[in-house]
Parts: C-alpha cells; structure tokens; sequence
C-alpha cells in the first residue's frame, strides 16, 4: 500500500498553506493542526472502508503448452467476495524473461449473479523452448477515496511448455504441398520415368513407345506398358547442427528453433510420401543418433527428441560429428545438414567433411540468411556509418555465396534461406529432389 497521486497533491497543498499561513499569521496554528488531523483521519477511514470491501479472488489461466514463436494467452479473473469491483485495476506480472509480454486487454463482465467480475489477458510470446513459469502477478487498485494505492502481491506458480513449432503440419499446410507427390500430378508425371514398378496399362496414342513391356504384350496379343513411379522407402536422415552459432538470434528467435521446425515439418512430409527419417544433432561432439522409422511413426519420437535440444554454447566440430554420422550410417541416405558457418575460412573444415559424406549420400546443406544483411547493402542515406556497414554486409553475403557455390561443385544441394520461407523451401526442395530421383 502506497500513497496515490491525490493524497500526495493534498499533502503538498497543505504544506505550503501551513509555511505561508505560519510565515504571515502566527496566531493560526490551530486551525492548520485541525486541517492536518483532518487529513489523517479521511485518510485512515479511507483505509479503513477498503480494508473491508475490498477483498478478492483472483483466477489465473494458462494453457499448459504452445509452440515456439506463437503467442500464449495468460488470463486474469478478478471477483470481488464483497462490494464492487474497482474499475481500472493495474496488473503486473513476473515471468521467465523468455516470456515476453505483450499488451494486456481488461474487461468487466456481468456475470450470472449480477456482480462485477474484472478480466485482463496478457499476450505472451513464446521466444525459446523448455518449460518458463509465471511466478508472481502484481494487483494495484485505488482505495474507495481514492487516496491509496492498494498493492497485492500473488504466487501464480504457472508453468507453460514450449514446444517445436509444428502448426504447418496441424494446419494441413505440409499435406497440401506434398499431396501431388504422393497421388497426384507428380505421381502421373513420373509414370515411366521412375525406377520402381507401379501398374501396366493398355498403349494409347501419345504414350512413349519405349515403355512398351513387348513380353507381356506378346503374352495378351496387345500392347501394353510399363507404368513406373519414383522409388520409396529411401532413409532421410536430418542431421541439426546444435552448436554456439545455431543458438544466436534471428528474427527474434534462435537459428536452432528455426531448423527443428523445419525439420519437424521434413519428417512429417517424408512419412506422407513413404520414406524413412532418423534424426541425429551434434556440437563439440556427437549427441543424438535416432534411428531411420517411417515418417509417421518417427515424428513423435523426433518431436519428443527436438524439444529437449539444448542450446549449447560450444563451438561445432564438424569433423568429429560429420564422421561420427558417416559411421553409423549403412546404406545410401538423403542427409539434411541444418548447420551455419561465420566466414569462408571457417568454413573449410566443413566443406571438407561434407565432401567425404558427399561421396556416398546425397547432401542438402541447409542454411539460413539474415534478410537485415540485404537491407544493410543499400542504404537509405549515404553516411561514414551506412557505407562502413554497407561494405561490411556485402563482404559477408559474397562470402557466403562463395561457400555455397564451393558446396554445389561437390554435388551438394544447398539451400540458404530466410526464416519466415525455410519450411516451404525445404519441402519444395524435397518434392524435387524426390521427383527427379535424385537419391
């Protein structure tokens, strides 16, 4: 409890009335005592009358999990157990600092009985994964002369999970865009073009002659074809780079929460089109290794697995963790290396480990690009600060563009894209990749 704006005003009035009244009129000393035990008496009714009426409930609402870069909605119900309800209450609240708080919204419905109830909803965005807990929820409210600010302190002991973001595949997003490659027009496209058996069909005009099957044709005294169709059950597995440079921030979020969404997003629309998919991280060292599963029974499995990833502060040793991969890998893959590099020197040590996987997988190098760099090669106004950081971004993106063009010699796929287009591109790229039969 605390003193308001209004007791504060009046205190300060009467003061300067007391010094101007002493300075002029010696003989008023008691009228001004009277004014001041005036002042305290309204003041200790005032407590007094809130003290009795203005006891509370107060109801917390949090839903117990959200994903990564959406927005949580934490729920105040204030119900008076007598009076009436203040009308502007203030709240505040204590949270995890990876809980970011946005504006709150407040109300005062009627509720069934007829009394007043105050509700406030605060948006919070989810920045990191793990559990953050709303620990306390700060009330103030005026008292009934408005003389005192009320003050409560609560214990909310709410705790939210943050998971991977996995909204594209609830929304149906990831089915849509892989639907033509499992039945659809990629599947029709590639018929006769793929290298496993789907259905014989009688020759029409305008099919390709050389898919005639004259065997079976001689067999029923009539020309049929040989239907073929990309090849299933390849192993994919998404290898997550989880060192110091994938925990650093970007559009507001860590690189390493961007490439498990989209690697999530990978595994579900390998399961649709009938692949297998295995996981595996590493920083300093080797760390996770999930074997290969089909898509649909490996996406719980990979979504449990994801959200315990740590965010570690140790630089990446692509030489220990890329050879470690290659040992346990048996059979040819489509590996998905979500990993990011500074400048083309630290990157060599890189490159030459993917050379040697290169050689018996197919490698997609996935990577993701800052949109501020692009902004910062043209500036707006030409000062010694604009063109010192002009010069410097344009270095990085062509050393980044001499990286990635190192990569496609050695027959790896790269893809270096913003984060808001990283899932769609990585499943387009996907969609390619399978109907061009590339693995």
């Amino acid at each position: 409890m605390r003193p308001s704006r209004y007791l504060i005003a009046l205190v300060l009035i009467l003061a300067a009335v007391t010094v101007f009244v002493s300075v002029w009129w010696r003989d008023m000393g008691y009228p001004l005592l009277l004014l001041w035990v005036a002042l305290a008496a309204l003041t200790a009714g005032d407590l007094a009358m809130s003290a009795f009426s203005g006891r509370m409930t107060v109801e917390f609402e949090l839903p117990p999990q959200g994903f990564v870069g959406h927005v949580a909605e934490f729920t105040v119900g204030v119900r008076p157990q007598k009076g009436v309800v203040p009308d502007n209450i203030g709240i505040r609240l204590d949270c995890a600092p990876e809980l970011v708080i946005g504006e709150g919204r407040s109300a005062s419905p009627a509720s069934p009985a007829g009394e007043k109830v105050f509700r406030a909803a605060f948006d919070l965005r989810l920045t990191r994964r793990g559990r953050y807990a709303v620990h306390e929820l700060w009330l103030k409210w005026p008292s009934r002369l408005r003389l005192l600010d009320i003050i409560a302190r609560m214990p909310v002991g709410k705790e939210i999970a943050v998971l991977p973001d996995i909204s594209p595949v609830l929304s149906g997003a990831i089915r849509t865009q892989i639907l033509p490659l499992e039945a659809g027009q990629k599947d029709l496209r590639l018929r006769g073009e793929g290298s496993e058996f789907h259905q014989l069909r009688e020759f029409a005009s305008g099919m390709d002659p050389r898919s005639i099957d004259w065997k079976r044709s001689a067999r029923m005294r009539n020309l049929v074809v040989r239907e073929m169709r990309a090849e299933r059950n390849h192993q994919i597995i998404l290898c997550v780079d989880s060192g110091r440079l994938m925990a650093e921030q970007l559009g507001g979020f860590a690189k390493l929460d961007r490439a498990i969404n989209a690697a999530l997003a990978m595994c579900w629309a390998a399961g649709l089109a009938g692949d297998l998919v295995g996981f595996y991280s590493f920083d300093s060292r080797p760390r996770l290794f999930v074997p290969a599963l089909p898509g649909r029974a490996a996406f719980p499995r990979l979504q449990t697995v994801c959200a315990d990833l740590r965010y570690e502060t140790q630089e990446s040793n692509h030489t220990l963790g890329l050879t470690h991969l290659s040992a346990r890998l048996k059979r040819r893959s489509l590996i998905v290396i979500f990993s990011d590099f500074v400048d083309s020197v630290t990157a060599e040590l890189m490159i030459e480990n993917i050379q040697v996987l290169a050689r018996h997988h197919f490698i997609v190098y996935v990577a993701l690009r800052d949109p501020v760099l692009a902004k910062l090669t043209e500036p707006e106004e030409m000062s010694l600060d604009a063109v010192a950081r002009s010069v410097a971004a344009r270095q990085i993106l062509n050393e980044r563009r001499t990286v990635m063009e190192k990569l496609a010699r050695l027959g790896v796929l790269c893809l270096d894209s913003t984060p808001e287009a990283l899932t769609s591109d990585l499943i387009a790229r996907y969609i390619e990749i399978k109907s061009r039969e590339m693995i």
